[in-house]
């Protein structure tokens, strides 16, 4: 299983839930997950602030820990596809010329 599908995996439990979900472990089991790839996937998706932990010392959750969709989700999704679009709508001559440029160090 790869990274992708380990975060699609990640991202439906969140949603399926209201409140906390306290592990994320469950999905080794039930979808074959191995530790190590879901381990790696929630850090990616929490450093993207695309999920979020939250402590038993959290205010909004008192006594209870666990991971949740991020309140910073759509808002995130939403800056992407704003970037995605100033990129593309961006011909200037040295827009152009730096998109060669990357192209050139990726190949």
């Amino acid at each position: 299983m790869n990274q992708q599908h380990a975060a699609a995996r990640i991202l439906l439990a969140l949603k399926g839930q209201s409140g906390l979900v306290s592990s994320l472990s469950h999905l080794q089991g039930q979808y074959g997950v191995s530790r190590r790839t879901l381990e790696r996937t929630r850090a990616k998706l929490a450093r993207l602030g695309l999920i979020e932990h939250h402590t038993w010392m959290n205010s909004n959750f008192p006594g209870q820990s666990g991971w949740r969709l991020s309140t910073r989700f759509t808002a995130s999704l939403r800056q992407l596809a704003n970037k995605v679009d100033e990129w593309r709508m961006d011909s200037s001559p040295g827009r152009k010329e730096k998109d060669e440029r990357l192209v050139g160090l990726l190949g």
